[in-house]
């Protein structure tokens, strides 16, 4: 059983998922996701006693039962206490570890979603890499195979005239007459975007500012041929993959203020400042004074 907020207490803004939205749009509350898939992030369920100061994220009101609030979503979880307590009392905050909220949880979910789609690029890259490498080394061996096969096709068909290759039957007749300098450039490209895509992958996974400008600029540069592409054959595929990229261009340049748009950088780290910390706990804690929003 969890509560919004303990008995008779106030406070100053409404816990995520409190407030039913007007709009037509759905509202994710990412600390809700967050709890939802980890639990709720609770201090002080194996400590003997409670004190006053710990006020802020456990009490203990006489009832038999402590209320817990979770550091996350802010939803207070009424408990019993512990019967084998493991320590006195509630480590200082600096020793506490406190679990990302607001919009740093919102931009560590999103990366994170972006790091996933640059993690299938890599391997779907690096996989090609290797079949182009492996295919210019046993190629002299299929060649005289893979000619047989196609001569007896085209007789079985009435010759030339009778079969035309298209799509991957045309690909593999002109990779085995390409040379083989042509083939090892190919595959040195898909094996150099596969390590840029990586990159930008394991950056991205780990938060880094760095990896939101170069996952910026190079799925930019990719946008200029995936819409020349639609100037030609249009498929669902590659309508699909400019969507994705056009919302993680716009995600980066606008919500994450890269190269100075709307305010930049520090306004970002204000932001996130806001909504992290010890402080925004005391803000948003039962009982508070109203914030500025």
């Amino acid at each position: 059983m969890a509560a919004d907020n303990p008995p008779g207490q106030p406070r100053a803004e409404a816990p995520p998922g409190a407030v039913r939205t007007t709009s037509w749009r759905p509202t994710f509350h990412y600390e809700l996701i967050g709890c939802g898939l980890r639990g709720h992030e609770l201090l002080g369920t194996d400590v003997a006693r409670i004190r006053p100061e710990d006020e802020l994220v456990v009490r203990e009101p006489g009832d038999g039962l402590r209320w817990h609030r979770c550091l996350r979503c802010d939803s207070w979880v009424p408990l019993p206490p512990p019967a084998a307590p493991s320590s006195e009392h509630l480590a200082d905050r600096s020793e506490i570890q406190l679990p990302l909220r607001g919009r740093p949880l919102r931009d560590h979910y999103l990366l994170r979603l972006i790091a996933l789609d640059r993690l299938v690029h890599f391997l779907v890259l690096g996989s090609l890499a290797v079949v182009v490498f492996l295919f210019v080394a046993k190629r002299a061996a299929y060649s005289d195979t893979f000619y047989r096969v196609m001569n007896a096709i085209q007789d079985a068909l009435g010759g030339p005239e009778g079969f035309r290759g298209g799509g991957i039957v045309r690909d593999l007749i002109g990779a085995f007459a390409a040379k083989s300098s042509t083939l090892y450039l190919v595959g040195l490209a898909l094996a150099g975007y596969a390590v840029l895509e990586g990159v930008e992958a394991v950056g991205l996974w780990l938060g880094k500012r760095w990896a939101e400008y170069l996952t910026f600029l190079a799925t930019s540069l990719l946008l200029i041929p995936e819409v020349y592409e639609l100037t030609g054959r249009i498929t669902v595929t590659k309508i699909v993959t400019l969507v994705i990229n056009l919302a993680v261009v716009a995600y980066l340049l606008f919500a994450k203020r890269l190269f100075g748009l709307r305010g930049g950088g520090r306004v970002e780290a204000e932001a996130h400042q806001r909504d992290t910390g010890w402080p925004a706990l005391e803000r948003t804690a039962p009982g508070a004074s109203p914030s500025p929003s």
